[in-house]
């Protein structure tokens, strides 16, 4: 309570201080040493030798060939590398950790993990770096599968000294049998000093990991606090779960990063929805802190303020990237302010050091749910201003061809689509009313949808203005339920769990679900043991389901290997927490592949913080094979943010067309563009090495169907 007095105190004094330009003294650097470009998470450079009048002039520099792309598998790399000194650390398909020389792309060193198995990696969206204090080396701290690494910087050699001979194990110290645990790190942490502070991604079924806050001695890998986001008996929140909630019920994790105060020592820290994901019957209440900004001291771990800006989520609204910190002007006084997108579009700014939002939020009343044992929350709470950065509701009159054939993953596939409905008719028969409606087994418009809005690649901000820059995706979906072992036809037990577990990414039929394989033919590419393995380690960027016992484990396994039969294992036989499972999960598209949503279809979008206003919106990206006079920019799905300059540029990839783009800051006018060898659905980054500022930008591909790639690109002026 001290410690909070004496904030509050720091921030009357700072509200009430002389006016003063929103932190227009950054101090100059022409590295990149954080990740997205500084411990406020804005995305922002300081550099102005590429601008406005010479952008046009951009050419490549260099590229990298990074390698770990495997033969017949997906691939993906999402890496925002890091820039320090004259060398770039970057991560690659397989999830190596490399360095190379940031003027030429010539590689240095290599460091690839000992674990080679089938296990699930995850993915790798950037990385740590922590300064030699002159009596320890610098270090890289870098994630791949449940374990994080202390990397010498100079060498690519683990630190023996950190963990166990240079690694710690995420599983431990989570109060739960790590045997039993699946967890990774996607995404950077913060470092307060000697303090890494590191959330995780963990499953999102029943049966998930628990999401705590955990912080590190960067030294010796110790554990030096714990932040429970399911609280246990006495902690704040207890009595929003049901009681001993927190030894069953997993997720409210961090998985898409944090943002630090290094004055105030304050991280602020986003987390996603408690599992599973679109059901919470067996987790009444409010379900704090799932879905909630965390501001948190960063020595101790103590709760400071908090927000909580989706209660009781079944929707799988998780906070789905780091917020900005910035400085805003309000009647001519500074405040120190806090920023976070979310995926419904929204933008909520709060005071930094008190938690007081800076707009006004209303708590909106909603439906309850139909689902059995479901309570949905009553109300939500939505911000006021800004207006929300993506369109909230799908109409009729908001479909782009309703004529078309409708092609979701509960219809037919394939060539035989003359029975299924048109976009229209499939339309008017489930649902749409907006944000916030509980999900049925009719099915429910989820829009944006359940990749945002806003996604993992988040916000930029220039902190010499307030202004924040978002791309976003207009992409509707549709969820919908199904009761475990209501199809009629004797469902067995493998089926009832593939059902629950396996349906959320495969598709309510296993028939493969954008991008991630199917599984009903999988008996012809794979052996049972194999299947086993992945099922209880995972593979690729698939987390492995380790809680499973070795009954379940064998259960799914002849399911889809065809060998079950549902006489022998009625879903009777199972014991389900969770009594439905996901039948429908996908966007909502119409048979030629496009959106249903009249474009744009993605959008980059430039607001005032200061009063809430929005400067420009345009789309972002173009569908090439779009033939209609009136759409002549159609925008795009995108994944991966923009990065800001002094020079009056924004940089952005991310879309679906994989190419990288310029825009002019003031006005949203693109200015430049580039065929990348494959999408670049990561951060891009920038820097200046002898006086020449360079552009770089991972291009790993592999999503929304395009083909993977292993290439770092750099761009610079002639």
């Amino acid at each position: 309570m001290k410690r909070y007095f004496l904030l509050l105190c720091l921030a009357l004094l700072t509200s009430c201080s002389e006016p003063k330009p929103n932190s227009a003294n950054k101090p100059y650097f022409t590295t990149w040493e954080h990740y997205l470009g500084d411990p406020e998470r804005t995305h922002f450079s300081n550099l102005d030798q590429i601008d406005t009048s010479n952008v046009t002039q951009l050419k490549l520099a260099w590229s990298y060939k990074s390698g770990g792309q495997q033969e017949g598998r997906t691939t993906q790399i999402q890496t925002s590398p890091l820039m320090v000194g004259n060398t770039l650390y970057g991560v690659n398909a397989a999830i190596e950790l490399f360095a190379i020389n940031a003027k030429t792309g010539k590689e240095i060193w290599k460091f690839s993990p000992k674990t080679k198995d089938e296990s699930g990696l995850g993915l790798n969206r950037g990385l740590n770096y922590w300064k030699s204090d002159g009596k320890a080396p610098g270090r890289i701290f870098f994630s791949s599968g449940p374990k994080l690494y202390a990397i010498n910087i100079e060498t690519g050699e683990p630190i023996t000294d950190f963990g166990n001979n240079g690694s710690i194990d995420l599983r431990d110290g989570l109060g739960r049998d790590p045997n039993k645990l699946s967890v990774v790190s996607n995404t950077p942490g913060a470092i307060f000093h000697n303090i890494l502070i590191q959330g995780t991604r963990v499953g999102e079924g029943p049966g998930s990991s628990p999401g705590h806050i955990r912080a590190y001695d960067v030294f010796t890998g110790e554990i030096l606090w714990t932040f429970h986001t399911i609280p246990q008996p006495g902690e704040f929140g207890y009595d929003t779960w049901p009681v001993e909630a927190y030894k069953k019920v997993g997720g409210a994790n961090s998985w898409p990063g944090m943002a630090l105060d290094n004055e105030q020592g304050i991280v602020y820290i986003p987390t996603g929805s408690a599992a599973f994901d679109w059901y919470g019957g067996d987790r009444e209440g409010s379900n704090l802190f799932a879905n909630s900004l965390l501001a948190l001291n960063a020595n101790t771990g103590e709760r400071i303020w908090h927000f909580q800006m989706v209660h009781h989520d079944i929707w799988d609204r998780d906070l789905p990237a780091p917020p900005n910190l910035v400085d805003i002007v309000r009647d001519g006084q500074t405040i120190p302010a806090v920023a976070q997108v979310t995926k419904s579009g929204h933008v909520f700014v709060f005071n930094r050091i008190t938690g007081e939002p800076l707009f006004p939020i209303e708590e909106k009343a909603y439906p309850s749910s139909t689902l059995l044992g479901e309570k949905a929350f009553e109300t939500q709470p939505l911000p006021l201003k800004p207006a929300p950065f993506a369109r909230q509701i799908l109409t009729e009159d908001d479909l782009y061809a309703p004529d078309r054939t409708a092609f979701v993953d509960d219809l037919v596939q394939g060539n035989e689509t003359k029975d299924n409905p048109t976009v229209l008719e499939k339309f008017n028969s489930i649902t749409s009313q907006g944000q916030f409606i509980p999900m049925d087994t009719t099915g429910v418009i989820l829009f944006p949808g359940a990749d945002g809005g806003a996604e993992w690649g988040g916000a930029a901000l220039d902190p010499r203005d307030g202004v924040m820059y978002v791309n976003a995706n207009e992409m509707a979906w549709i969820i919908k339920m199904k009761e475990v072992g209501s199809d009629g036809k004797g469902s067995s037990v493998g089926q009832s769990l593939a059902q629950i577990h396996c349906a959320r990414c495969h598709g309510g039929d296993l028939q493969g679900l954008n991008g991630i394989p199917e599984l009903q033919n999988v008996k012809l590419r794979l052996e049972s043991d194999s299947i086993k393995t992945i099922i209880q380690k995972g593979r690729g960027a698939m987390p492995g389901m380790p809680n499973l016992s070795e009954e379940e484990t064998n259960a799914i396994t002849e399911f889809v290997m065809g060998m079950e039969e549902a006489k022998d294992h009625r879903v009777e036989k199972l014991k389900v927490d969770v009594p439905y499972s996901v039948a429908s999960f996908a966007r909502f598209k119409d048979d030629r592949g496009y959106p249903v949503v009249k474009p744009p279809w993605g959008t980059l979008n430039a607001i005032d913080l200061n009063s809430g206003e929005y400067l420009w919106s345009v789309p972002l990206g173009h569908e090439e094979s779009l033939d209609d006079p009136n759409v002549s920019v159609s925008g795009l799905e995108n994944y991966g943010g923009p990065v800001v300059t002094k020079g009056g540029v924004l940089f952005i990839a991310a879309t679906k067309d994989e190419k990288i783009r310029a825009f002019s800051m003031k006005s949203g006018k693109q200015l430049w563009e580039d065929q990348l060898p494959a999408g670049g659905y990561a951060t891009p980054i920038t820097y200046q090495v002898d006086g020449k500022q360079y552009v770089v930008i991972s291009c790993g591909g592999g999503k929304m169907g395009t083909p993977s790639g292993d290439e770092y690109r750099a761009y610079a002026l002639e």
